[in-house]
């Protein structure tokens, strides 16, 4: 058999696997590993004076793939370029083109709502060309962003501390969260008084809790004084029922999952981080191997405002429905949700693939998260096509000297489409009451029991991963793409912070965003980040030059850096220091978080008469592959950085690797990266799955121990991979060249010590 005739690429090594099985031996599919092409990391790579001309070069590190994939194309009679359905994807598809030397008749474009055999193979028998207006509106975003980091960030670094990055998007979504915490601190609480009515009806069994509602009109008690007079009024009187009502009430499922919805709604209910829900659905979108199935991509593609879904997959839908709960749980016809105004509706909803595929026939080919997020995202799709809950609802008005007392309640029906699935909630749910007893209008009862209690109002509650992406989706700030790194990136910059699982501003957050405001309001306000959201999409629908946008940004953007830059020469802007609880043994004050060269510290405020300091354990992404608790970073005895489990010596993992926010594609666990600077690509350290990375492997620089140093680290019980790169002690690598020239054990020993004392 001869070579395949077509050459099929996708981003990543599941998706190529998955895609393969349904095209069969005449295509041969390569994984490029995400983008091939990119800007420079070390300088700008625009020409800002040549008409924001991108300087694009290849990815270091990957000269090998993009070797193999050139030999490929040029063996191939077509090149299909299948990266995911977006603008990131049909960016990547263009460098591709433009990197392999690819010409126009040879190279076609494709794309996959779902990778499922119908779609794929309809796919490959349409393809299209490559779609420069979405090229186009993914380069003005990249270079916007490429400017505001590269020339901002700098000025940030001068007057602030080094280290520091401004975002178009990043900064705006800090914004939000010093804002809310500005309300909170400004929020005056309100006092207001309740009062309940424990009540038994005369002549007939049944007692109630009845709530102070009014009088004519409804009113709220706003002091003490106020909820006496009416207790004064009510005393020793009877009630009389004024009205009953009942009712029957409906529920509807939610609508199918969006990016921004499947995100809040992970977060809520399963615990996820946006970054972590993503990165999860993409394999689920990618492609798993399911037992009796074969690799099967099991949802549709997850990044998408819509929400649309296909005649086919609803009636899958309604044909499982119907078989498994009966034509009453169904909902009766297409059950169609209106996509909101402003929405790009490139896509369909999140559904999955094969909705007879339920989450227990896959799980045991699934990692746990895996199984989760399918489960949520299954359940959430089918509800979308059953009946709605319907529940008898009833209340009660009684009256005594001119004060209405009201008592509701509602009881299920019929559950419909909550048999399935049920929508979570940021905030606390309806208070349904307890059950009341058959009234009507005209009974008396008295009163056994009255309560009263004070309340304040509360100020507007921090926002969760999962409310801050709501808010950028309702105000426009970035795309649903972006929610998640827009989130982790001010997480990861020390910007913001998590607070019992509500994210709260830092001082640094605090003060880089007055900075911001003061001088860069148009980067930092809400509405204007919003219009550049819809101007790129203009450019997207071929309506507006990229050039012209940024042209017409940079010209704004100039002035005001030069302007900052005049009115800041010689300010310095101090960051408030982080009191904490611990208290120093020298002199009794509390101490303060610092940050140091190598991270941040604890500091005696005392400086310079008490120099106290101590090591801060700071606490890391991902979870400990051992036991699954979170993971700290800490310090040798010899002031090494290495990372363990929470638990300690309960556990006991300990690894020089530094723990990320990554989990493995394959086997879901936390991935790893190698300690120092520069840019480490994260591996898997896990000993059973197909992406482990020996130690040997990841690029440590490995050398002998001498008897104590291994018992050192023995007794710390660290997994070594070698010594941390950024701090190789220079020490022992002189023992380790004076060893090899020594002739005997003994000799390199002496070298050793020699080598030590003169350290001293």
């Amino acid at each position: 058999m001869g070579k395949p005739s077509n050459l099929v690429i996708v981003e990543s090594p599941s998706k190529a696997k998955t895609i393969g099985r349904y095209l069969g031996p005449d295509y041969t599919v390569k994984a490029s590993m995400g983008h091939l092409r990119d800007l420079p990391k070390s300088k700008m790579g625009v020409d800002l004076e040549n008409n924001f001309t991108p300087q694009y070069i290849p990815v270091r590190g990957k000269e090998a793939l993009i070797k193999e994939l050139k030999a490929d194309a040029a063996q191939a009679q077509t090149v299909y370029l299948a990266t995911d359905p977006d603008r990131e994807g049909e960016a990547i598809s263009w460098h591709l083109k433009e990197l392999l030397n690819l010409p126009d008749e040879k190279v076609r474009r494709v794309t996959f709502n779902e990778i499922t055999q119908k779609v794929v193979r309809e796919s490959i028998q349409h393809p299209r060309d490559i779609d420069y207006d979405l090229v186009n509106a993914q380069q003005a975003r990249r270079i916007l962003d490429r400017i505001v980091g590269y020339q901002l960030s700098p000025l940030l670094w001068k007057k602030i501390r080094r280290g520091l990055s401004a975002g178009r998007v990043q900064s705006v979504a800090t914004r939000l969260v010093v804002d809310r915490e500005n309300e909170i601190r400004a929020f005056q609480p309100k006092e207001y008084w309740s009062l309940d009515v424990d009540l038994n009806r005369v002549g007939k069994p049944g007692s109630f809790t009845a709530h102070y509602w009014g009088e004519e009109k409804k009113r709220e008690l706003e002091n003490e004084e106020q909820a006496l007079e009416v207790i004064r009024d009510i005393t020793g009187r009877a009630f009389t029922v004024t009205n009953v009502k009942k009712a029957e009430k409906k529920r509807s499922a939610a609508p199918p999952f969006t990016t921004s919805t499947l995100q809040q709604e992970a977060s809520r209910k399963l615990g996820f981080t946006p970054r972590k829900t993503m990165m999860i659905a993409q394999q689920l979108y990618e492609g798993i191997e399911v037992e009796g199935e074969g690799t099967t991509g099991l949802i549709t593609y997850m990044r998408t405002d819509s929400l649309r879904l296909s005649d086919e997959a609803m009636d899958a839908a309604a044909a499982f429905i119907r078989g498994r709960y009966g034509e009453s749980y169904y909902y009766g016809k297409h059950h169609v949700f209106k996509t909101k105004s402003g929405a790009q509706d490139a896509h369909e909803a999140i559904r999955p693939s094969h909705v007879e595929l339920e989450p227990e026939r896959v799980r045991s080919s699934l990692t746990p998260d895996q199984y989760k997020l399918y489960k949520l995202i299954w359940s959430r799709f089918l509800a979308t096509q059953m009946a709605s809950a319907v529940y008898d609802t009833v209340s009660i008005d009684t009256e005594c000297a001119g004060h209405v007392f009201r008592a509701s309640h509602q009881s299920m029906r019929f559950p419909g489409f909550i048999a399935v699935y049920e929508e979570g909630r940021d905030d606390e749910g309806e208070v349904l009451g307890s059950a009341l007893p058959d009234l009507a209008a005209g009974d008396q009862a008295l009163s056994t029991g009255i309560r009263k209690e004070q309340h304040f109002t509360q100020p507007p509650a921090r926002y969760t991963e999962a409310t801050l992406v709501k808010a950028m989706e309702e105000k426009g700030i970035g795309r649903p793409s972006t929610y998640a790194a827009t989130i982790s990136t001010i997480e990861d910059r020390d910007y913001v912070v998590k607070q019992d699982k509500r994210l709260a501003p830092t001082p640094l957050g605090e003060i880089v965003t007055g900075l911001m405001m003061e001088r860069f309001n148009d980067i930092i306000d809400v509405e204007f980040t919003a219009n550049m959201e819809n101007r790129l999409d203009a450019v997207e629908e071929g309506k507006q030059s990229w050039q012209a946008l940024l042209a017409e940004f940079y010209g704004d953007f100039h002035k005001e850096l030069t302007d900052a830059e005049q009115a800041l020469e010689g300010v310095r802007l101090k960051v408030p220091e982080e009191e904490t609880d611990e208290v120093c043994e020298l002199c009794g004050r509390k101490m303060v978080i610092k940050m140091g060269r190598f991270g941040k510290f604890l500091a005696c405020p005392g400086f310079p008469d008490c120099r106290n300091t101590k090591a801060l354990v700071e606490r890391m992404p991902g979870r400990c592959p051992r036991c699954g608790s979170g993971m700290l970073k800490r310090k040798s005895k010899k002031g090494y950085a290495y990372y363990a489990c929470e638990k300690g010596a309960e556990c006991g993992f300990m690894t020089w690797d530094v723990p990320t926010a990554e989990d493995c594609p394959e086997c879901g666990q936390t991935m790893f990266k190698k300690s120092g600077k520069g840019r480490n690509k994260p591996f898997c350290i896990n000993e059973s799955c197909s992406r482990f990375l020996p130690e040997d492997q990841r690029g440590y620089y490995r050398k002998k121990k001498s008897g104590g140093e291994a018992q050192e680290s023995a007794e710390e019980g660290i997994v070594l991979g070698g010594e941390p790169e950024e701090k190789a002690p220079a020490r022992k690598t002189a023992a380790k060249k004076t060893a090899k020239t020594t002739k005997t054990a003994k000799t390199a020993k002496a070298a050793v010590k020699k080598a030590k004392t003169k350290e001293t």
